[in-house]
């Protein structure tokens, strides 16, 4: 029977009813997983941060083909984008070197690989991971979901400190203002958005500046045959997206430590071959005489030289799979080394071709090894492409865990690593993005001045967030965070300043997508608060639930009713207007709140929290699914069944637990060890952990319905609480054999109408348009149209 039907009314956000406590007891359900024996065992090495030498090696080697591969094309563009009307003086080479040289030292190497990558969550890095460490350890997140247990998994890891301390007071300055926790947040999306630019930028002008190779030897070739190749090239990229990485990614870290050692060794034999005296470079003399010498084009030409550094907030970003201390061996061991020499190697070229400075990457290889270097070189490029395409993916979900993106579709592409994932819809979307940018510009400068752009502004945002990551989860003393903020600063507004030059020169390109997809992300987070504050403004009494009585004041059908709702605690307001629009109700009735919060990820066993609403014979329970920003909702017939199984647990849980306490709000979490618990369990013929149990007052009336409609009375003998508990389970189970129906909620936010015109447009236009194209959560969900029943609202904002 098709339950697909709409209902809707006019409703005003109203005040904060009253909050309904009830039990809510965390079920660890110890679910066996298919793993293999090794990705275990690397697992738990991880974790326990204990490498062995060789292992650590492996690892360091396996980070260059995912960490690596952006930082690592720059050579192939930097000189050319730093000389774009050629080069003047023989001298000015041996300074813009310098500037790579102590480029690379300052910003890749001392910066992000020593310091900022060890401000990853749990091995999570780029800006949303930052933002979810802020938000553990201060009350910033703007949607205010969660719940004290939530503090309590085994991954929601935080510091604490002393209230007098420095961090205390920061973290009091932060919290005291709604406008400073926007702003932070507005920052992170600004970080984001930027991001997604070098997602489109980066194999635009890394497989741009690989197909130019054929036009070195052959000179007559247009450019526009460069330009077909490469697109030819990116079509081929983006729709070989949704294989994913799996059946492939062994390939990448031996290409790209090919490549590292192809640019390190012919820059070693430029340098001997040409000139030696490239190695002054390495005196920051050179850099103050560069700047006197050439002035403001000098400065300009910084753009150029920030090229060298691009890929760095890409290693941050992709970070996931390996330990800090293997990509630092990989950094310092292989990519530093070989950087410096491809560079100097360039440069000694330059010191005696200054006219090749168009093509000074592939102008300067051997002629004997010129094609194998040039296939190594694309095959390089696309990699780097792909990795800054995976890391796009991967902050576009963080966000959209967050509620700052509108509902994608997310596919996962490997069973044996998490991280892999593929957004059909915004595949697409940075496909065309990305031909565009190629084709409309067709040159390396242009692409090169809004890649630049883009990435300073990220570099920015990271030094930003450091700052507080430094005085909120490290602690660090105030001087320390003065003398990296003052270096982080003055190094990038330095580029900062030079890229603004370039900004009619394509540096706008950038700034262009970064506004619409920040319009785009803070109009949905906007509504997506709205929306929250509306069902937390509008909840049902629980008294007047109550006052309704066990059949609710209507029928109650066999069957279980899944209410999805985003409250995580009190009863939504659809659903009293659904028993007031229906002359039924089912027997059973699950309040399911699907959220996600500040953590990495939530262990499987960890994932449901179940309470019960009302009295027992009311049959109402809640049942929370957390997960974290990098978990994926699995398919419905797997979260379903991993529901009832909570709360069967949860039922039989209650009864064992039953006189424990008459208090309003006690928790045995924390009070309990986990062996005490699994004793519990075993004890009962369970070896079924379970964590944080709470019991209610209004849980402690003492009456359950039992299948035959019969009254018993609950007692402290152990005989009866079993009898019961038997009765209540055989009473779910005929229930869901019955049926389920999911009843969702589908509230439409409109402006009111003596709404500003700016409200009026973001509202009922932008985000009107947003929710029209973007997937139901039925769909997300994957809940089966003949079982899905939508109840919809209005409410003005």
């Amino acid at each position: 029977m098709d339950l697909s039907m709409e209902m809707t009314s006019r409703v005003e956000v109203e005040e904060d009813s009253d909050n309904n406590k009830g039990s809510m007891w965390d079920l660890d359900q110890k679910l066996d997983q298919p793993m293999d024996e090794e990705a275990g065992r690397l697992r738990n090495m991880y974790r326990e941060k204990k490498f062995s030498a060789l292992l650590l090696l492996r690892l360091a080697f396996q980070s260059l083909g995912v960490v690596y591969g952006d930082l690592g094309t720059s050579p192939l563009y930097v000189f050319y984008n730093t000389f774009p009307h050629g080069i003047n003086d023989s001298e000015d080479v041996i300074g813009a070197l310098s500037l790579i040289i102590y480029s690379l030292t300052l910003v890749p190497l001392l910066k992000y690989v020593f310091i900022v990558c060890r401000a990853n969550d749990s091995g999570q890095g780029g800006t949303f991971a930052l933002y979810s460490l802020l938000c553990r350890h201060a009350k910033v997140r703007t949607i205010p979901n969660q719940h004290r247990t939530d503090e309590e998994l085994t991954t929601y890891s935080r510091s604490t400190f002393h209230e007098q301390s420095f961090a205390a007071k920061t973290k009091r300055w932060l919290e005291r203002y709604t406008f400073r926790r926007n702003a932070l947040l507005i920052l992170v999306l600004v970080g984001t958005c930027m991001v997604i630019g070098d997602g489109i930028l980066t194999p635009a002008i890394s497989v741009l500046s690989a197909s130019g190779g054929i036009k070195v030897n052959h000179p007559k070739l247009s450019n526009d045959v460069v330009v077909v190749v490469a697109v030819v090239i990116l079509v081929g990229l983006f729709s070989m997206q949704h294989y994913g990485t799996d059946k492939v990614g062994w390939l990448f870290a031996p290409i790209v430590l090919l490549w590292f050692l192809l640019i390190g060794g012919i820059g070693l034999f430029n340098i001997w071959k040409y000139d030696t005296g490239v190695l002054k470079a390495f005196s920051p003399v050179y850099i103050y005489r560069y700047f006197r010498r050439g002035g403001r084009d000098g400065w300009t030409s910084l753009g150029g030289i920030m090229l060298s550094i691009t890929g760095t907030e890409a290693l941050f970003a992709d970070l996931a799979h390996f330990p800090v201390s293997a990509v630092q061996i990989a950094f310092t061991v292989v990519v530093f080394p070989c950087l410096l020499l491809a560079y100097s190697g360039q440069a000694a070229y330059l010191m005696q071709n200054k006219d090749h400075v168009v093509d000074a990457f592939y102008r300067s290889i051997p002629d004997s090894i010129y094609w194998p270097v040039f296939v190594v070189a694309t095959a390089a490029a696309i990699v780097a492409s792909q990795a800054t395409i995976s890391a796009t993916f991967s902050i576009i979900k963080q966000a959209l865990a967050l509620g700052c993106f509108p509902r994608v579709k997310v596919v996962h592409t490997s069973k044996t690593f998490l991280g892999q994932i593929y957004i059909p819809d915004m595949n697409w979307i940075l496909m065309i993005l990305c031909i565009c940018v190629t084709a409309g510009f067709k040159n390396q400068s242009q692409i090169g001045n809004a890649y630049g752009t883009a990435v300073v502004i990220v570099m920015l945002v990271t030094t930003l967030l450091m700052i507080l990551i430094m005085l909120l989860v490290w602690r660090c003393h105030w001087i320390l965070v003065m003398l990296f903020t003052g270096l982080s600063l003055v190094v990038e507004c330095t580029y900062f300043s030079a890229v603004l030059f370039k900004i009619d020169q394509g540096g706008w390109v950038p700034l262009v997508i970064a506004a619409a997809f920040l319009i785009i992300m803070y109009v949905w987070h906007y509504g997506t608060l709205k929306r929250y504050e509306f069902e937390m403004h509008s909840k049902v009494s629980m008294a007047w639930i109550v006052g309704l009585g066990p059949s609710l004041g209507l029928v109650r059908v066999p069957g279980i009713g899944l209410v999805y709702t985003e409250l995580a605690n009190g009863v939504p307001h659809i659903f009293s207007h659904f028993i007031t629009n229906l002359p039924a109700i089912h027997s059973v009735v699950v309040f399911v709140c699907v959220k996600y919060l500040p953590v990495y990820t939530v262990p499987e066993e960890e994932r449901f929290l179940v309470k019960r609403i009302g009295p027992k014979n009311f049959h109402m329970f809640r049942c929370v699914a957390r997960y974290g920003y990098k978990d994926l909702h699995k398919k419905d017939e797997d979260f379903e069944k991993k529901l009832f199984d909570s709360l069967f647990l949860f039922v039989r849980l209650e009864s064992m637990m039953e006189g424990c306490s008459d208090s309003d709000e006690y928790s045995l979490y924390g009070q309990q060890t986990e062996r005490s618990r699994e004793a519990l369990l075993n004890n009962n013929g369970n070896t079924t952990s379970f964590a944080d149990p709470t019991i209610s007052s209004i849980d402690s009336i003492v009456q359950i319905k039992s299948p035959s409609h019969a009254n018993f009375t609950m007692r402290s003998s152990g005989q009866t609480s079993s009898q019961t508990e038997v009765d209540e389970r055989d009473f779910l189970n005929n229930c869901r054999d019955a049926g389920v129906v999911h009843i969702m909620g589908n509230t439409v936010v409109r402006a009111r109408r003596d709404a500003r015109f700016y409200k009026r447009i973001a509202v009922d236009y932008i985000y009107a348009f947003l929710r029209k194209i973007c997937r139901e959560n039925s769909v997300i969900f994957n809940v089966p149209h003949e079982s899905l029943l939508n109840v919809g609202q209005i409410f003005y904002v």
